[in-house]
C-alpha cells in the first residue's frame, strides 16, 4: 500500500511524482467516462425520440433499468476492488461501456436500447465515482481525501465539455455517429489510463502480509455498517439526494424545452454546472480542510433545495436559470467529495469499497426510479411544474437525514 512507499527513504520525490501523475490521468479518465454515458443521454432523448418515434417514458425507462443494474452490481464491484482487483473491474467496465454505446448506435428497436443500457449499468458501477474512490482510499490511505478532490475536480468538468462537445456531434453527423465518437473516446482516453494507472492495485493487496486478515476486517466492517445508524442516516440521504440529481438532470434539458428558453440560453445554463462543481470543489479544497466534512455537508444539503426553489420561480428569466446552474452545480459539485470522503470520517476506512458499494445500491436504485418517475409525473400533469415541487420535497428529506447521520456519528463516539 501507499504507506509502505511513502516510507523509502530517498525516494519520496520520484513516488509523490507517480501518484500525482495516476491521479490526473484517473480524474480524466472519470470526466470522459462521465461525459460520454451519463451527461450525453439529455442531448440524445429528444433527437432519438424523433427519430424512432419512441416515448419520453420508454426512453427514461430504458436509462432507469440501467441506474437499477448499476445499483445491484455496486456491492459485489466494491468488494472485489477491496479484494485487489481494482485494475480490472475498471478496465472491464470502460470495455463494456464502449460496446454498449456502440450498440446503442446501432438500436433499431427499444430492445436493443434496454439491453445496451442494462450493459452501461453495469459499466457505470465499474467505472464512475464509486470504484475510483474505493481504489484510491485503498490505495492512499494517508491522501485519499486531497486526491478524490483533485479526481472529482477535474472531472467537474464532464457536464461542461461533453454537453457543447455531444451537441455539436448530434448537430453535425446525428445522434447514431455521435454515439461511435463517444465510444472511442472510452477506448482511446479510459481504456488505456485504466490499464495503466491502476496496474498496481492487486500487487499491493498481495504484498501485505496478512493478506486474509485484511479480507476478513474488510468484511466484518461491512457487516458492522448494517447495524450503524449513521449508516441507514447516510443511506437515505443518498438515495433521496440522487434521486433528486437524476431527476434534474435527465429532464431539466426538456423542461428547458417546454418553457420556450432559447437554444442559447439553454446551453450555456447545462454548460455552467460544470464550472460550478469545480468552483465549489475548488473552495472546498482550499477552505474546507481545516472544517470537518459534517459541517461543509451541511452547507450542501442545504444549498440544494435552495438551487430548486430558484429554478421553479426562473420561468424565461436567463439570469435566474444560470443563478439555478450555479447553486445546483455547487450542490452536486461538493456532494460528490462529501460521497467520497464522509464514509471515513463518520465511521471508518475498512471495507470501504463494500460499505460504498452497500450505500451506492439504494442510491442508484433511486437514480433510475427517478427518470421515469418524473417522466410519469409528467405524463400524468402535462407539465413539469409538479416535477420540481417533488423535486425540492425529497430534497429537504435528504437534507433532515444528514442531520440525523450526524446526530449519530456524534453519539457514537461520547459513547465509545
Amino acid at each position: 500500500m501507499s504507506s509502505r512507499s511513502e516510507n523509502v527513504s530517498g525516494n519520496t520525490a520520484p513516488r509523490d511524482s507517480k501518484d500525482s501523475l495516476v491521479t490526473w490521468a484517473l480524474a480524466l479518465a472519470q470526466l470522459v467516462s462521465w461525459g460520454s454515458v451519463y451527461y450525453s443521454f439529455s442531448l440524445l432523448v429528444v433527437p432519438m425520440e424523433q427519430s424512432m418515434g419512441w416515448s419520453r417514458t420508454a426512453t427514461n425507462a430504458a436509462l432507469s433499468v440501467g441506474l437499477l443494474v448499476s445499483g445491484f452490481a455496486a456491492y459485489p464491484i466494491g468488494r472485489w476492488i477491496d479484494h485487489g482487483f481494482g485494475r480490472r473491474v475498471m478496465v472491464a467496465g470502460t470495455v463494456i461501456a464502449a460496446g454498449m454505446l456502440l450498440l446503442w448506435a446501432d438500436a433499431q428497436s427499444l430492445t436493443v436500447l434496454f439491453v445496451a443500457w442494462i450493459g452501461l449499468g453495469i459499466s457505470m458501477a465499474a467505472t464512475f465515482y464509486d470504484p475510483v474512490f474505493a481504489v484510491v482510499t485503498h490505495r492512499y490511505p494517508r491522501s485519499f481525501r486531497t486526491k478524490i478532490t483533485l479526481i472529482t475536480l477535474v472531472a467537474g468538468f464532464a457536464s461542461t465539455v461533453f454537453i457543447p462537445l455531444t451537441q455539436l456531434l448530434v448537430g453535425s453527423v446525428g445522434w447514431r455517429t455521435s454515439l461511435v465518437v463517444l465510444a472511442a473516446l472510452n477506448l482511446i482516453i479510459c481504456l488505456p489510463i485504466h490499464i495503466l494507472a491502476i496496474r498496481s492495485s492487486r500487487a499491493d493487496v498481495g504484498s501485505q502480509p496478512n493478506n486474509g486478515a485484511v479480507k476478513l476486517a474488510n468484511d466484518a466492517a461491512t457487516r458492522r455498517a448494517l447495524r450503524t445508524p449513521t449508516f441507514w442516516a447516510l443511506a437515505v440521504c443518498f438515495t433521496a439526494y440522487y434521486a433528486t440529481f437524476a431527476a434534474l438532470t435527465f429532464h431539466l434539458v426538456p423542461l428547458m424545452f417546454e418553457r420556450g428558453v432559447s437554444n442559447a440560453v439553454l446551453v450555456t445554463t447545462m454548460a455552467l454546472i460544470g464550472p460550478a462543481q469545480v468552483a465549489a470543489r475548488a473552495v472546498w479544497f482550499t477552505f474546507g480542510r481545516t472544517l470537518h466534512a459534517s459541517t461543509v455537508g451541511i452547507v450542501v444539503v442545504t444549498l440544494f433545495p435552495l438551487s430548486t426553489i430558484v429554478l421553479i420561480s426562473a420561468g424565461h428569466s436567463a439570469a435566474l436559470l444560470w443563478l439555478f446552474a450555479l447553486c445546483y452545480g455547487a450542490a452536486n459539485g461538493m456532494m460528490t467529495i462529501l460521497r467520497g470522503t464522509i464514509v471515513q470520517d463518520l465511521m471508518w476506512t475498512e471495507g470501504y469499497g463494500a460499505v460504498s458499494g452497500m450505500l451506492s445500491f439504494p442510491s442508484n436504485v433511486a437514480k433510475g426510479i427517478a427518470p421515469i418517475a418524473a417522466a410519469s409525473i409528467w405524463s400524468f400533469t402535462h407539465g413539469y411544474v409538479a416535477v420540481e415541487w417533488t423535486v425540492f420535497l425529497v430534497s429537504i428529506l435528504s437534507a433532515i437525514a444528514f442531520f440525523v447521520a450526524v446526530r449519530a456519528a456524534r453519539r457514537a463516539i461520547a459513547s465509545a
